[in-house]
């Protein structure tokens, strides 16, 4: 179940990047501009400032004892290190953050404590935000709006490859559990996938379906695929709110100069 961010308060933030300080003061209102720019984000702030909408949700990297390996997942990863003092165990946690329109990150997190382990995780979820395409790429599939992604793709990691495919409207994402959180904070509502290797090493599997994800944002579109197939990159809630208010002020101005001229 996805978490709500604490909410931030711009006022208490004080940047240390010139890039934060252009977006305290509102020199910089959007975030694909960042991103397409390839700026490297330094501050999390940044993200929690033009995104507000952020939800978080930690994936089960983790498993409790049990008997034969059968023990419940866990959210944190716990590993012990042999000393001559004793045993020094680390907690280690897995972070997604996303928007539901375009915008994900993951970040890994370690410490001697879990809350630590948390908040270091979701703090470098923020820094490794990105943006993905979506699109209607799904041969059987007639949807008017980009819900799934508009080519297949594949991502690895040790022994695991992970590749993800278009699916039509409806089917909802068919994959692994924990990808699936990733996909949908991303704003993928339909995908099919395939995985191969060791997928039981949850770490691997994750890393691979972000490679996958970075893919669709690398491979080169030509304008008739991007027209045919619906993409769009990045956010598009507030493309659509711009859009609508700059229709909205046009057709006030045509019912100005129409008063005038009457």
């Amino acid at each position: 179940m996805a978490e709500t961010l604490p909410q931030f308060n711009p006022d208490e933030w004080k940047p240390k990047t010139a890039l934060g300080r252009a977006v305290k003061s509102k020199d910089i209102t959007d975030i694909d501009e960042i991103l397409e720019s390839g700026q490297k984000i330094l501050e999390p702030e940044i993200v929690e400032m033009l995104l507000p909408e952020l939800e978080a949700e930690f994936l089960l990297i983790g498993q409790a004892k049990g008997k034969f390996g059968g023990g419940q997942r866990r959210m944190f990863k716990n590993t012990q290190k042999k000393t001559m003092e004793g045993n020094k165990p680390k907690f280690s946690a897995f972070a997604v953050i996303g928007d539901r329109d375009g915008h994900v990150g993951l970040g890994f997190g370690g410490a001697k404590e879990t809350v630590p382990a948390r908040e270091k995780a979701v703090r470098q979820a923020k820094l490794n935000l990105f943006r993905i395409r979506r699109g209607v790429g799904a041969w059987e599939d007639r949807a008017d709006h980009a819900h799934s992604i508009p080519f297949a793709v594949e991502g690895k990691c040790g022994s695991v490859k992970l590749r993800l495919l278009p699916a039509p409207k409806g089917k909802g994402l068919v994959v692994e559990k924990e990808c699936a959180k990733i996909l949908a904070l991303a704003g993928i509502r339909d995908a099919w996938s395939k995985s191969f290797g060791q997928t039981k090493t949850k770490v691997n599997l994750i890393i691979a379906c972000e490679q996958a994800l970075r893919e669709l944002s690398r491979m080169k579109v030509t304008p008739e695929s991007r027209e045919r197939l619906l993409i769009v990159e990045g956010g598009t809630k507030k493309k659509k709110a711009s859009a609508q208010q700059q229709g909205a002020q046009d057709r006030e101005f045509a019912e100005q100069m129409a008063e005038r001229e009457a």
